[in-house]
């Protein structure tokens, strides 16, 4: 799994992170891992797939038991970075 390292983090930043970890019971790096987690996948974010899926569904052109058989058959594997190297 990747490491970041982030330099030159405020004092008061830094110290809210850590009463944020404590008032969830967990350390600081793993407050901070969430915080990136929340800010990177919010909850309720569009995917395309799905609102793909859903146009299709609305046109009449997909039932239910075909857009299952295709959720079934996606690769779900995360795509690698580009690189512009």
């Amino acid at each position: 799994m990747p490491s970041i390292t982030i330099r030159n983090v405020p004092d008061d930043v830094h110290r809210a992170i850590r009463v944020r970890a404590a008032m969830h019971g967990r350390s600081a790096e793993a407050e901070i891992r969430d915080i990136l987690e929340k800010a990177a996948k919010p909850e309720g974010r569009l995917k395309l797939g799905s609102l793909l899926t859903s146009i299709a569904r609305e046109a009449g052109g997909l039932s239910d038991a075909e857009a299952e058989h295709f959720n079934q058959l996606r690769d779900k594997t995360p795509a690698d970075p580009v690189s512009f190297e």
